[in-house]
């Protein structure tokens, strides 16, 4: 997806954006954004060359990043249609209702207020976790996750380092399978402790969909596809990363392979990818508790990355 755009293509489009300001106010932005102070006076002579000289050194990770930013205060379609072209643009529509962790029935749900998208949870409610606070532009981090924990949950509202561990405990509950065990606590034994607080919380077992009737009650053409995600992020500026570990259900019936079911799972995909979600899938096979480790934090360490996610000087950098 980065290949698809020159880094000097993001540079022009961040520069122009950026050069819409007033002379005097582009070295002023231009820190804001992480970018190097100039002389004073030199954005007179050209606001746009002024601050394609400090991008210049910039790859397509950091350029994202402060791309991104620009977006987050001001109107830039020529930058936004930049940032589509790298599949960067995020997810449309307001977040309202995040249901996860989902450890035994399925929940029956019900839309009690249509105008308002409010949704209720008449039926085994105890077995899911409903995140329902206002998503910041920011995304969702692992601290805020703590902090709703803590507010749901007296018993902990005083202590963050339990809440934390409680929480992890809770999230962990609903994992599926060994692989998604590798994954998750992986990932929190890299940012779910001192040091990583402000980094994406990653979201097990999270309804997408939800189709109140089984397979075998409704009619063609069915339920609706993958109503259950297997991990969710959701990171700066709308952008939502699904992941989805494979086991041999997921392309095989019976030991068999098949071709309807592996065909199944790429439209789903497609059709994830077309509402703006990027999608990233885990071979069973590749988490295994020796050489899975490893695979999860080169992969976050380059999800990061990409999406110019700095990491705290205290979480390791490389995997061991």
């Amino acid at each position: 997806m980065g290949d698809a755009v020159k880094p000097e293509t993001l540079r022009s489009a961040i520069a122009s954006a950026v050069a819409e300001l007033k002379s005097y106010e582009v070295p002023g932005e231009c820190v804001r954004l992480g970018l190097a102070p100039g002389e004073e006076g030199e954005a007179f002579g050209s606001k746009y060359r002024y601050v394609m000289k400090r991008l210049r050194p910039l790859a397509v990770p950091e350029l994202t990043a402060i791309a991104r930013k620009v977006l987050a205060e001001y109107e830039a379609p020529e930058l936004e249609q930049v940032l589509a072209s790298l599949g960067m643009t995020g997810v449309d529509g307001e977040f309202k209702n995040l249901i996860f962790a989902a450890n035994g029935p399925k929940p029956e749900i019900v839309l009690r207020d249509a105008v308002n998208n409010r949704l209720d949870i008449v039926r085994n409610a105890q077995y899911c976790l409903t995140y329902t606070q206002p998503l910041v532009a920011a995304g969702l981090s692992w601290a805020e996750l703590v902090s709703w924990w803590q507010q749901t949950n007296p018993a902990v509202a005083g202590d963050q380092e339990a809440a934390s561990r409680t929480l992890c405990a809770r999230l962990a509950d609903s994992l599926a399978s060994p692989p998604e065990e590798v994954l998750f606590h992986t990932y929190a034994a890299l940012y779910f402790r001192e040091g990583g607080p402000a980094l994406p919380a990653l979201i097990p077992q999270v309804y997408l969909h939800y189709d109140p009737y089984t397979a075998k009650a409704r009619a063609a053409p069915g339920p609706l596809a993958r109503q259950r995600m297997d991990f969710l992020l959701l990171l700066p500026n709308r952008v939502r990363v699904v992941l989805e570990v494979d086991g041999q259900q997921h392309y095989s019936i019976n030991g068999k392979a098949s071709p309807e079911l592996y065909a199944q799972m790429v439209s789903e995909d497609r059709q994830l990818k077309l509402s703006g979600y990027e999608v990233y899938r885990f071979g069973g096979h590749e988490l295994d508790r020796s050489a899975g480790p490893r695979a999860v934090a080169g992969f976050f360490r380059e999800l990061f990355g990409r999406y110019g996610i700095p990491l705290p000087p205290t979480v390791p950098t490389s995997s061991s």
